[in-house]
């Protein structure tokens, strides 16, 4: 029996069917289609702990229908499943090349879900069978993509840390350019943004440093999250490098010599980053001596399909090539750049630099491996960065029809564009290749999409323009069908453990809250709690600072020392007293922790002793034996049925506050 509705799926197999016991007891089945390279792994439950339904992640590029099976704590997807009375379901989105750009968008995921249902009845006898596909950023376009353009594939959707269809490459451009002009400011920026800060991050700064910071806001990136800039880097940028210049060619020599482009502004500080100079590799750098210099090349322990990893592949082992010391030290350190080889083995090769840093070359993930194994000391090597600067400022070029707000600052009175626009706009070109298909917000079934106030890679406001989508097809009955939850304090990784949990927190417990919502909505007829209310201003999501006023499903926190969010105090001597208020929006649940980080470790070892309640209040006093300054940090946790001991659902918020102690300037 098969139920695929899709002539290219018409030959489903099986051909593994075993119980196993690691992370929760299931029963695994993997099979795929005979007639393409689709593959799938489906996790049952028990029959004492299954309830109709499945749960089904999809990933931002396809991958291995294997991923979710190395994943632990709140990131194991099968343990959340089968907790929530689901089976899991994972593809490999129709293998690595499946030609078709509707297979991998949205036909190889749809074809697995509905030939999971068949499976479903001999597992379980014949039932109804409930399913909701879920995805985050690349993942997010090919959910809505399933959900805009199939039909009875699934009941629901939960896309979150979504772009918008002029996304690529502009969220990227537009921040490497504020990261190039504003590289030796960006530490005064974010103090100026910390609690206790000037709040104007514009001090300090020349024209051009201005305009570039302004123009990166008004674009959308969050101001508060340049806190990680030293390790944010390019992103996914050199993964669509190389469709930009395929697309668009003509582009990376018109910048350097057309009006209107920034590289023919001889004034431009792009001419003082270009780097354009010959020399020879010294030495070839595997990923074992990297790490020992701590090169920070990036590690990738597990390809489990997260939104910030899964771009890269399956990653290096520890004798390939990931560096070059070259013979001769770059005037100046960059971000991206090409090396072009020379002479020998690799002769002609031309291969993307993640970073160049004296006489280091960091090379990019995505570089033919051949071509990558084949560098030699003593090759001839050409350095020439101009094609990344010239990225950096695409987006000018690229401005959309009406309906994207943030382009406006790059229009006249007339709302014509005042820069000169290229032949085509790529996003929706990267997008349909991506996924098959753009965006338009109409959709069968019900959708919650989860988005974060501190996302760098898919700009918060563009979460927004979606619902905008969906209201213009639904109207006055958008809110029977669709929700929106924003998490402040929140990055666009899909990970449990933070990079800096003292500024960020995990989004996992809301993306778990919404699809248990979200099968509650379809199979029982409960609404979820509210969407998030916001506005959107100069490409900035501003949200109400009270929980009942933002509604959603995330505890807001506020904290002072002293009563107001700095103190300034003597060492040792002096206590200061910290004030912590936590609550809930209406219906998303209790307060069931709240923790305090009193040095900035991020571990936040101090726990109070809390009764789960819709609003807390907390107060602790404390006294700092060393000079300098310090931030103190709270992390209040919500959960939908005050449960603490809960593991997938808890609802995290952070709030900080400055100490400065009397005797140095110094930061700890």
């Amino acid at each position: 029996m098969n139920e695929t509705h899709d002539e290219d799926f018409r030959e489903p197999y099986v051909d593994v069917d075993e119980w196993r016991d690691t992370p929760v007891r299931h029963r695994y089945v993997h099979g795929g289609f005979a007639d393409n390279g689709t593959r799938f792994s489906i996790y049952f439950p028990p029959d004492d702990a299954y309830q109709g339904r499945f749960f089904q992640h999809i990933t931002p590029v396809p991958g291995s229908e294997h991923q979710a099976q190395t994943a632990r704590g709140q990131e194991d997807r099968i343990s959340f499943a089968a907790s929530s009375g689901a089976y899991f379901l994972e593809t490999n989105g129709g293998g690595a090349d499946p030609g078709d750009p509707t297979i991998a968008g949205f036909r190889a995921n749809a074809a697995a879900a509905r030939h999971s249902r068949v499976v479903a009845q001999r597992v379980y006898g014949h039932h109804r069978v409930h399913g909701y596909a879920y995805g985050g950023s690349g993942g997010g376009f090919r959910t809505i993509a399933g959900a805009e353009n199939t039909d009875g594939a699934w009941d629901g959707f939960v896309p979150y840390v979504i772009g918008s269809p002029m996304a690529i490459p502009n969220v990227f451009s537009v921040r490497m350019h504020a990261q190039r002009v504003l590289r030796h400011r960006l530490d005064s920026i974010v103090d100026a943004l910390e609690p206790g800060g000037s709040g104007d991050p514009y001090a300090g700064l020349d024209s051009e440093e201005r305009a570039a910071l302004a123009e990166v806001t008004a674009m959308g990136f969050p101001p508060r999250a340049w806190f990680g800039h030293r390790t944010m880097g390019m992103h996914a940028f050199t993964a669509l490098y190389g469709g930009m210049r395929l697309v668009d060619p003509g582009y990376f020599e018109d910048f350097w010599t057309l009006p209107g482009y920034l590289g023919a502004d001889s004034g431009s500080s792009v001419h003082r980053d270009r780097l354009r100079y010959a020399c020879e590799i010294a030495a070839v750098i595997t990923a074992r001596e990297a790490a020992r210099l701590g090169l920070g090349v990036p590690h990738i322990p597990d390809a489990r399909g997260g939104v910030d990893h899964a771009f890269r592949g399956t990653g290096a082992d520890e004798d390939s090539v990931v560096a070059l010391r070259l013979a001769v030290s770059a005037s100046i350190d960059a971000q991206g750049a090409e090396l072009t080889v020379r002479t020998g083995q690799a002769e002609g090769q031309s291969l993307v630099l993640r970073e160049v840093r004296g006489d280091l070359a960091l090379l990019d993930e995505q570089n033919d491996p051949s071509a990558v194994t084949a560098l030699r000391p003593g090759d001839r090597v050409d350095v020439d960065n101009g094609n990344f600067l010239a990225a950096q400022t695409y987006h000018r070029h690229q401005v959309p029809p009406d309906g994207f707000p943030v382009w406006d600052r790059f229009r006249d009175a007339a709302g014509k564009p005042v820069p000169p626009q290229r032949p085509q706009l790529l996003g929706p070109l990267f997008s349909l290749g991506a996924t098959g298909a753009v965006q338009t917000g109409k959709f069968a079934g019900k959708m919650i999409v989860v988005a974060c106030l501190l996302d760098r890679e898919a700009f918060p406001w563009q979460a927004d323009w979606y619902r905008s989508a969906v209201r213009h097809h639904l109207g006055d009955a958008t809110d029977e069908h669709f929700r929106l939850w924003y998490v402040d304090n929140a990055l666009h990784g899909d990970e449990e453990i933070q990079e800096d949990p003292t500024r960020s927190v995990s989004y996992l417990g809301v993306l778990h809250q919404a699809l248990r919502d979200l099968s509650a909505w379809v199979e029982q007829g409960m609404p979820p709690v509210a969407s998030t209310d916001c506005t959107i201003d100069d490409g900035q999501v501003v949200v109400p600072s009270s929980a009942a006023a933002q509604r959603g499903v995330q505890p807001v926190v506020q904290l002072t020392v002293d009563g107001a969010d700095r103190a300034d105090v003597r060492p040792g001597e002096e206590q200061v007293t910290l004030c912590a208020v936590g609550e809930v929006p209406p219906g998303a649940g209790k307060i069931v922790a709240v923790q305090w980080d009193l040095d900035g470790a991020g571990t936040f070892p101090v726990t109070e002793d809390v009764t789960p309640a819709e609003r807390v209040r907390v107060e602790r006093r404390h006294a700092f034996s060393s000079p300098g300054t310090h931030f103190v940090t709270v992390r209040v946790r919500s959960e939908r049925d005050g449960d603490a001991s809960a593991l997938f659902t808890r609802v995290d918020n952070t709030a900080r506050v400055r100490v400065v102690v009397a005797g140095t300037g110094h930061t700890d």
